[in-house]
């Protein structure tokens, strides 16, 4: 009798169960995005320019070096912060500064940001310094493009297609 017992609970068991995920599947319900809005993802990695040139070290300071060690060429690892600035419409939406990764500050710089806009025509200025400059940016795009309801806009970096790029 207890058996009957047993199977009797596990199927009232799976059954709240199954009824809990199909309740879940249609409530709360989930939208993305406002239907009149699209989207701009910024999303990059990328390497900062080194802190310190290389240089070349003296035959005094080679011969105090290890064998093994004597490189001819002294090259810190070190990179610059990235700062980037993204303006929409003349008004400043995101000023981001990302540090290098790694325990020697010498990875790339991540950048990753989701704004939400109205759907229309908007004018997008985007800068970038990689240097370790203090004023000034050494990539600059602006550029004035209709958006879609639900278009996704995405600001990436690449430096073989000449730096900021939207797609």
């Amino acid at each position: 009798m207890s058996r009957v017992y047993s199977w009797i609970g596990q199927v009232v068991l799976y059954a709240a169960f199954a009824a809990v995920i199909g309740v879940f599947t249609r409530w709360p319900a989930y939208q993305h995005l406002p239907p009149d809005h699209a989207l701009v993802k910024l999303s990059f990695i990328h390497h900062g320019q080194r802190l310190q040139e290389c240089r070349q070290l003296s035959p005094d300071e080679l011969a105090k070096l290890p064998p093994n060690m004597r490189a001819p060429m002294s090259c810190p690892r070190e990179r610059s912060p990235i700062l980037v600035e993204v303006d929409i419409d003349g008004v400043r939406v995101l000023r981001r500064s990302a540090q290098p990764a790694g325990l020697s500050h010498d990875g790339a710089a991540s950048v990753y940001q989701r704004i939400e806009v109205p759907a229309g025509t908007h004018r997008f200025d985007v800068r970038l310094r990689d240097s370790a400059r203090t004023g000034g940016f050494d990539f600059e795009r602006s550029e004035v493009l209709e958006l879609k309801p639900a278009q996704i806009l995405v600001i990436d970096f690449n430096a073989e297609k000449g730096g900021i790029t939207l797609q």
